[in-house]
This record gives C-alpha cells, sequence and structure tokens, in this order.
C-alpha cells in the first residue's frame, strides 16, 4: 500500500535533518577536509539513505557557507583565503568600533558590571590551564554588542563571528592567545568605564588586529606576496 504524501514528505524532511546534523559535524570536526569534493553515492550508502534528502541537506549546509556548490562539478567543503580572512575581521572592526563608540554614551554601570564579571569568569575559567582556548560560552565582542541594543548591529555582528568561527573551526588548529585576549578585553573596559571613546576604539581596533594576525597565522594561510595572481586588477 502506498504511503500518504504527507507522510512520505515528513520522513523525507526527518532523513534531510539528520543529514544534514551529521554532514555538518562531519565538516566541523574534521572528518571531510577543506576542499574536499562530497561523493553522494558513498555518502548516501554510508548514511543508508536516498540522494533526495542528502541534496537537501546539502543545500542548507552551503546556505551556511560549510558547503560550496558548484554547477556540475558538485558540492566541496568550503575554503578559506586569506584575503577573505581579512575582508571579514575589517567588517568585525567597523561594526564592534560602532558598538564601542554607542556603549561610551549609552552603557550603563550595571552594563559594564556585566561585562566585569564576563571577564572575570572567562579569567578562572582559563586559570591553572597551560595553554587554554577561549571559552566560547564567554565571548566578550558577543556581549558587548547585545549591550548596545541595537538588533541590525547584532545580527551583522553574528554573522560576521559565525564566518570567522568557521574559518578557526575548519583549521586543524586553534588560536593559543586567550590569555592576552582576556588582558587586552580588560583594558577596553577600563576605557568604558572611563567613557573615553577615543582609547576605547583604538584599544578595540588594535585587539581586533591582533586577533585576525593569530587567525591568519593558525590557518595557515600565505601572505599577500605568496598568493597566486587570481586575475586582480592592478593600478
Amino acid at each position: 500500500m502506498t504511503q500518504p504524501v504527507s507522510k512520505q514528505l515528513t520522513r523525507d524532511s526527518t532523513y534531510s535533518q539528520r543529514t544534514e546534523s551529521v554532514l555538518r559535524e562531519m565538516i566541523l570536526d574534521g572528518g571531510l577536509k577543506p576542499g574536499e569534493r562530497l561523493n553522494e553515492v558513498t555518502l548516501a550508502a554510508s548514511l543508508g539513505i536516498s540522494r533526495g534528502p542528502l541534496r537537501e541537506a546539502i543545500q542548507r549546509l552551503a546556505s551556511e557557507g560549510l558547503l560550496t556548490v558548484v554547477s556540475h562539478r558538485g558540492a566541496f567543503v568550503r575554503t578559506f583565503e586569506r584575503a577573505e580572512v581579512a575582508e571579514l575581521y575589517e567588517l568585525r572592526s567597523a561594526l564592534e568600533l560602532h558598538a564601542v563608540r554607542l556603549l561610551c554614551q549609552r552603557a550603563s554601570d550595571d552594563d559594564l558590571a556585566d561585562l566585569a564579571a564576563l571577564l572575570d569568569e572567562t579569567e578562572s575559567r582559563i586559570s591553572g590551564i597551560a595553554d587554554p582556548a577561549y571559552p566560547q560560552e564567554l565571548d566578550f565582542h558577543l556581549r558587548l554588542v547585545m549591550l548596545v541594543g541595537n538588533q541590525a548591529l547584532l545580527t551583522a555582528a553574528l554573522e560576521v563571528q559565525r564566518q570567522i568561527s568557521l574559518a578557526r573551526t575548519m583549521s586543524a588548529q586553534r588560536p593559543t592567545r586567550a590569555r592576552k585576549a582576556v588582558v587586552e578585553h580588560a583594558d577596553i573596559l577600563d576605557a568604558l568605564r572611563a567613557r573615553d571613546q577615543e582609547r576605547a576604539t583604538r584599544l578595540m581596533a588594535d585587539h581586533i588586529q591582533h586577533s585576525m594576525e593569530s587567525a591568519i597565522s593558525v590557518l595557515g594561510l600565505p601572505i599577500d606576496d605568496e598568493e597566486p595572481d587570481k586575475g586582480r586588477t592592478k593600478g
């Protein structure tokens, strides 16, 4: 007896969602390497699904930036170039420097006390660890932007951070400047408390520059002079 169309659609949707979750994990934990082409036949067989749900999952992961779909060639795990990472950090700097300016004007003492408590918890979390990673759930930058109270700014900042986090996660190495980052965050907070907009924005700009240099280093991306000429316009 043929299954009702509604039940078939629900089952395919469930398979697609599960497949999406499995593929996302395979990408982020390195099971599928950056630049690797997805073999749909092999993946569908290993996951025990048809290629329909698999292709739906691929399209959703492509929309998240995890995969790149090339016409007539298939889907590939996302890779990042140095210029692309630098552009993401430039945008992050623009957004967060604006957030700092607004906080100097708008932040209450309670808001800044909230940031201080976050830093205290971060310092406590990484204390005694030889080479700590910065706790993602204690993201100073995210909390800072949230305190501004501008949803459009927060949405843009979250998207930039998602792309940067993706680049870092897909690297075999991880940035290891957590302690330095906490010190730099504390300096930014001191400037915010003093309502010193010029100093706060300068410190944030320097901090994001340091973060970008660290990310590019651990990603193993070439400096500009080492990159092949990709049709850039000169002059």
